[in-house]
């Protein structure tokens, strides 16, 4: 970087990029400066040697500088999913203990929860070892401590989240969704944030409440990346740098969730970034890969798994089972539909009537989950350990409490069905309270428990009819049926239903078995989920809480609009004359409104479109200006480059670069004159008012720009933000079969022309009846 006193130094540059809480990254923009910043680091890198050839110092120094340039990236990337597996390691040993001492104390350790206490057994809590103690023998009493515990531990919970770090309540996928797409939320991913979810999300899933912390580990990954790549500039002056690490981190997030490195790669490319290169692809994979292997290393459980329902199938499956494989699809679609439905109509009462009683509702519900779930002996254990028990098989010591007994079948059925019915309506209730509340684990857990329940029906009806119908074709001394498989199966569908995702579940779930002979049942069962989500016209639960919540946030999905982009455009423009505006003009327009840049014109009349200056970089300009000499109100502001000025490519790049920062700084000694055209972009993005919504749309969903200029014939006509897209009203868009289904009502709609059917069919049985009777 050349040596002149009056160069801008980097941390100036940066005052210019800054970006205020709750505005959208201009991408266009960000790329510009990070390409700018690019040409003088290669510059100023780049070094011949001698003139025969030899090595000189100066060349070694810029090779060396270049090396720690490549390798601080991967160097990076591999902190953050260090950071992220130790981080994973302890909040999943913390959890296990907290969720044991409500039922009791191991006597060797106070530390120590029953798994370890107890390490040589396999047992539960009515045949623990003698280090083991309950608090009480007697069941009121044992019921008590165990609501009293789940109570503290959601206050506590709450209590700190409200206190010190609002931002740690929730999931945070969705919101980070909007980050990655470059929605600026301050705070989100401070160091308050991941201090408080990470202390607070142990306490949330042994209070018993129906959420996970799988989401909000995520959450916390994010976090830890967005830490770390702060205390590189390197990262810390891009956006665009800072965004691959991000996704990255929530790659790893899910991959120490699940122990699927894999799947996490798949997660952050399927559901989490707008936009996804190979090289952020290889960074996703190193990250998940470092995070697996530090979780692995620390081995939480001692068990030498990555999770608690690692299993692993060896029986292989039979075709007649793709009919209850369907079955398990369709509930999949429907319990999405229906969480996602009702779980929106509780997050607008909470907005509504509890917005300040977040505590108090936490407490509640963990309350009355505790008081309900004690009795059911799946709600009353953690929901990894009960995943765990409902995918074993019976087979191999997976039986518990009597699962696998013929002799218990029906009593199991009915203690699955409550525990699925139960939990549904705790998980709508409870998801968007203010704690860190996932909703993957919960929502596996219901699908298990259904799915078990039907494993363990049609085991039942294969023992009662061995040799007719479907069964004949299974062997007579061999199982035929594993329900084990059928919960493993039934959380998969449920999770793919609320969240909309298919081949990241696939992918998790065969990670998590290690069954390749289920990969086929897997993904029969996640198309049908998605086709019945499709036909419901359902989105992901996250895309509905961005929706909710009004974040300005393009969907994935392409949408059909019968409409001119003029149709939804800023007609009034707050603009800057080219020439003939003073200092105190401009100052006093910058006063009057709060827009975030001002398209420069020729004249108020033809308004032809000269360039586009942004509101940070023209006040910085002033700023930067004021102080090196006195600037009067009447000092004139030169939009445009006199002809005798445009030489060269002075006036031909978009964005700043260190040349243009010193011509700038010579131009504002020029007595009554402030040169402001070095700084002003001549080639915004701009469309024609009559070009369709949807090429806009594209527009901004690949090139992410702020703003998007709109002009006929080179006269400014309007602009387009995401906003104003977003404002369009959805029977606005051309009817599509997926648009056309979803504004017919959707669930809504399935539920009414279901109640309609059966009203008819009453009626004509009524009619039918009446006849019969009358003669």
């Amino acid at each position: 970087m050349p040596n002149d006193p009056n160069a801008l130094d980097d941390e100036e540059i940066e005052q210019i990029r800054r970006y205020e809480d709750f505005e959208t990254i201009d991408w266009i923009e960000d790329s510009i400066i990070e390409r700018n910043r690019r040409l003088r680091l290669a510059k100023d890198a780049y070094a011949q040697r001698g003139p025969n050839g030899e090595i000189t110092f100066h060349w070694l120094r810029s090779t060396f500088r270049r090396a720690i340039n490549a390798g601080q990236t991967w160097l990076v990337v591999s902190l953050v999913g260090a950071a992220i597996g130790v981080n994973a390691a302890i909040i999943s040993i913390v959890t296990e203990w907290l969720a044991d001492v409500k039922m009791g104390y191991c006597s060797d350790g106070w530390w120590l929860n029953q798994q370890f206490c107890c390490w040589e057994l396999e047992n539960n809590e009515d045949s623990a070892c003698d280090s083991w103690h309950l608090w009480s023998t007697v069941t009121v009493a044992r019921w008590f401590i165990y609501v009293t515990f789940a109570s503290s531990f959601a206050f506590v919970a709450a209590h700190l989240v409200r206190s010190l770090a609002k931002y740690a309540a929730g999931s945070g996928i969705a919101e980070i969704k909007c980050i990655l797409a470059g929605f600026i939320m301050q705070g989100f991913l401070g160091f308050w944030t991941f201090f408080i979810k990470s202390l607070t999300l142990p306490l949330v899933i042994a209070s018993g409440l129906a959420v996970g912390k799988e989401g909000p580990s995520v959450h916390v990954a994010c976090t830890i990346g967005n830490l770390i790549a702060g205390l590189f500039n390197k990262f810390a002056r891009s956006q665009g740098k800072m965004r691959d690490i991000l996704t990255a981190s929530s790659a790893a997030g899910v991959a120490v969730a699940f122990g699927s490195p894999i799947g996490g790669v798949l997660f952050s490319i399927e559901e989490m970034s707008p936009t996804f290169s190979i090289k952020t692809m290889w960074r996703s994979f190193l990250c998940a890969l470092v995070a697996t292997v530090t979780l692995s290393a620390m081995n939480p459980f001692r068990t030498g798994k990555l999770v608690l329902f690692q299993v692993t199938y060896d029986r292989d499956w039979h075709f007649f089972e793709i009919l209850f494989f369907i079955i398990l699809g369709v509930f999949g679609g429907l319990y999405g539909a229906f969480v996602i439905k009702f779980n929106l109509q509780v997050a607008a009462f909470r907005k509504k009537h509890l917005a300040n009683h977040g505590v108090a509702e936490a407490v509640t519900l963990a309350c009355i989950t505790a008081m309900i779930g004690y009795f059911n002996r799946f709600l009353r254990i953690d929901m990894t350990e009960s995943l765990a028990i409902l995918f074993r098989e019976c087979d191999n010591g997976g039986d518990y409490e009597s699962l696998c007994q013929t002799s218990a079948q029906w009593r199991m059925v009915n203690s699955l069905f409550l525990a699925t019915v139960i939990r549904t309506g705790l998980v709508i209730v409870s998801y968007g309270a203010k704690v860190p509340a996932g909703i993957f684990v919960p929502s596996m857990a219901i699908g298990a428990s259904f799915g078990r329940m039907v494993g363990i029906i049609v085991k039942a009806m294969n023992r009662a009819y061995p040799n007719s119908g479907i069964f004949a074709v299974c062997q007579p001394d061999v199982p035929c049926i594993t329900p084990g498989t059928y919960a493993f199966l039934g959380a998969a569908a449920a999770l793919s239903g609320v969240m909309r995702i298919t081949v990241t579940v696939v992918v998790i779930m065969f990670e998590l078995t290690g069954a390749l002979t289920y990969i086929l049942p897997t993904m029969i069962v996640l198309l049908v989920t998605k086709a019945v989500g499709d036909i419901l016209g359902v989105t992901g639960i996250a895309d509905e809480a961005i929706r909710f919540n009004g974040y300005p946030f393009l969907e994935k999905d392409d949408h059909v609009y019968d409409a001119p982009v003029a149709k939804v455009m800023e007609r009034k423009i707050h603009t800057l004359r080219a020439s003939g505006m003073t200092l105190g003009d401009v100052e006093r327009h910058m006063d009057r409104t709060r827009v975030k840049g001002f398209p420069i014109v020729s004249d108020d009349e033809s308004r032809t479109l000269l360039g586009y200056i942004g509101r940070y970089e023209l006040r910085y300009v002033i700023e930067k200006a004021r102080r090196m000499e006195e600037l009067s109100p009447e000092t004139v502001c030169a939009f445009i480059p006199d002809p005798a000025e445009q030489t060269g490519n002075s006036w031909s790049a978009a964005g700043l670069d260190e040349d243009f920062a010193n011509n700038i700084l010579e131009a504002t000694a020029t007595p009554g004159v402030l040169k402001i055209w070095a700084w002003v972009n001549q080639t915004p993005l701009t469309v024609s008012s009559r070009l369709p919504l949807e090429i806009v749309m594209q527009l901004f969903k690949r090139m992410g720009p702020r703003v998007i200029l709109v002009e006929d014939f080179g006269s400014l006509v309007g602009l387009v933000t995401v906003k104003d897209v977003l404002h369009l009203e959805p029977h606005e868009e051309l009817e599509s079969p997926r648009v056309a289904w979803s504004n017919r009502g959707g669930l809504d709609y399935v539920l009414e022309e279901v109640w309609t059917w059966l009203a008819d069919m009453r009626s004509s049985a009524d009619a039918w009846a009446h006849r019969v009777f009358r003669r």
